[in-house]
């Protein structure tokens, strides 16, 4: 036994078969009904076997936890939700305005600690809990335990897994469950706390179990998110001195910048803690290059984790969240985080990124993730985490128990995750590289201003900065809605793009992107307009589409270029990363200059 425990008093486990004795008399100066049924705070009397489950929250981050368990309830109208925010966060403010959204029922810190409650569950032992009377459930709200928080608790102690918030003095206010994810979790527990041990059983992760059940709607969420056939690279950054957004901050316009356009989609997950100091709008503002550049900032609520199935690669500092993508798949990832410091020498996470390439700074982020091997990933994540499977039904069975209560009949299952409906910046002006091989015209755009110009700026039309549009060599349109104008006026391809070519006498060619697919471009020089067509790519069962806009930029660079100008059908490969697009080039056809568009 360690010292630490000589003084500790045992704390009062929670009978798993019988329910706690409710006091006669209720903290707030009610008394309880004479058959023993207690009236809820406002006024209204529970039905015979009502309870009220109390979820405690001290930041956005523990209730975004609380709200993977809340379905263990779901369905039972016996149960009564209750919501209270636990004083002495910074990262309050966050936590109270996602009970508001979710539309749960709360109850005022002060009211909360004068009822006597027939369970207390929160995802963080930290705070004055001990004032809240009735058993308590504590659940993790991260994966692993990697984390020991300079000046809070005992030294050297795992946050989450401190004993110094898990004693307990206070008979009516015991630690029923505490519950865990992997056993090596409850023997890290028993070697600091043995008598806290005692509670603690390994039910597994709720978080994780979500992640996993909603991985077969991988596509669905790169759809919504517009990734297409690029790569899905996933930034994501803990709270606190050591992340990735505190010692990298520039990296995400960085890579925005490196990182071709057309192969390549970049995500930042963000620590709700993050966010609650920043704020939304300060957080955005810092992040603007990379979000102009097109970077995906996911809800920190559930988005972040459709995000990461989502993601073919990712960049991780040490927080957790790396864990469950390491569950998912064994995918490329990289470390940014420099050693030492929050991290707990021998936690899954400190044994993850001493086994991960690094990503020094000004390295090339490719080749950082060429340099992964499989296996790390996966170990990781059997670190962190017991064999998945019916963690659900396991927490359902013990908080039942506690409660008293036989569990509704219908069998649960993890919720799904939705899909990501982020708020992203499409770029609109790109600076287009040309490179001339004998395989054909490789394309490599980036957005405008994120790093050297290249061969030609190719700027959509209605969408773009108006510098750009005045300074683009390829200006293009893409067709506009449905009009829902009595008498509606439209241009015709071909109308449009000598309007362009007049409009803006800068512009060496402009291009209108047809409803059916195709393109019509006109360049100066060229008495008649060109039809573009391009093939899609068969790839093992599915067809890969490359933008018409991308193509046009092949197109400019074959009609500027000293050959002769094309008087018949034509075709060139235009290179788009590790893809070949055939394209066909010919005269426009006069019903296909007077398309409308």
């Amino acid at each position: 036994m360690s010292p630490a425990d000589v003084n500790e008093p045992a704390p009062t486990c929670g009978n798993s078969t019988s329910r706690p004795p409710v006091p006669s008399k209720l903290g707030d100066g009610r008394r309880a009904t004479g058959d023993g049924r207690r009236a809820t705070g406002d006024g209204r009397r529970a039905t015979g076997d009502g309870r009220a489950v109390l979820f405690v929250a001290r930041s956005a981050v523990a209730l975004y936890r609380l709200l993977d368990v809340v379905p263990v309830f779901s369905g039972d109208g016996r149960i009564t939700r209750l919501f209270t925010l636990a004083p002495g966060s910074d990262f309050g403010a966050d936590a109270l305005s996602a009970i508001d959204a979710v539309g749960g029922r709360t109850v005022p810190w002060s009211e909360a600690c004068g009822r006597t409650h027939d369970l207390v569950v929160a995802a963080s032992p930290k705070g004055d809990l001990r004032l809240l009377r009735g058993p308590h459930v504590l659940l993790p709200h991260g994966a692993g335990f990697n984390k020991s928080l300079p000046g809070e608790g005992s030294a050297d102690s795992a946050s989450g897994l401190d004993p110094a918030y898990l004693r307990r003095t206070e008979p009516d206010a015991p630690i029923a469950l505490h519950a865990l994810a992997h056993p090596d979790q409850v023997a890290r527990l028993a070697a600091t706390s043995p008598q806290a041990a005692r509670c603690a059983k390994v039910i597994g992760d709720l978080t994780l179990e979500r992640v996993l059940a909603s991985v077969p709607l991988r596509d669905r969420y790169r759809a919504a998110l517009g990734t297409g056939a690029r790569k899905l690279l996933v930034m994501v950054s803990t709270w606190g001195p050591d992340s990735l957004l505190r010692q990298r901050p520039g990296l995400p316009a960085r890579l925005a910048a490196q990182l071709p356009y057309d192969e390549y989609q970049l995500a930042l997950v963000v620590h709700p803690n993050e966010r609650s100091l920043l704020g939304t709008y300060e957080l955005t503002e810092r992040l603007a290059p990379a979000l102009d550049a097109g970077m995906v900032l996911p809800d920190p609520c559930e988005e972040w984790a459709s995000v990461l199935i989502a993601a073919d690669a990712l960049v991780t500092d040490h927080g957790s969240a790396a864990l469950y993508y390491c569950a998912v798949q064994d995918r490329p990832l990289v470390s940014v985080h420099p050693g030492g410091g929050e991290l707990i020498p021998g936690s899954p996470m400190d044994v993850l990124l001493g086994r991960i390439p690094r990503l020094e700074h000004g390295a090339d982020i490719t080749e950082a993730l060429r340099a992964y091997r499989p296996g790390p990933g996966h170990a990781a994540a059997q670190a962190a985490f017991a064999p998945p499977g019916d963690a659900v039904e396991r927490l359902r069975t013990e908080v039942y128990a506690l409660l008293g209560l036989a569990p509704p009949a219908q069998r649960l299952t993890p919720r799904l995750l939705p899909a990501p409906v982020p708020a992203t910046r499409i770029p609109a002006a790109f600076d287009v590289r040309i490179d001339t091989t004998a395989a054909g015209v490789r394309i490599t755009r980036h957005p405008a201003g994120t790093g050297p110009p290249g061969h030609h700026l190719a700027v959509e039309h209605g969408a773009a900065d108006e510098r750009y549009t005045r300074s683009a060599g390829l200006l293009y349109r893409r067709p506009l809605p449905p009009s829902q104008a009595p008498v509606d006026l439209a241009w015709t391809s071909d109308g449009w793009t000598r309007h362009a070519l007049s409009a803006y006498p800068g512009c060496r060619s402009a291009a209108a992107l047809l409803p059916s697919g195709g393109c019509l471009i006109r360049a100066r020089g060229h008495e008649q307009p060109y039809t573009v067509r391009i093939d899609p790519r068969p790839e093992s069962g599915r067809v890969a589409r490359l933008d018409p806009a991308v193509a046009l930029s092949a197109v400019y660079a074959r009609l500027l270029s000293p050959q002769p100008a094309p008087d018949s059908h034509t075709e060139l490969n235009c290179l788009v990363g590790d893809r070949t697009f055939r394209i066909t080039l010919r005269p426009a056809t006069d019903t296909e200059a007077a398309q409308v568009i």
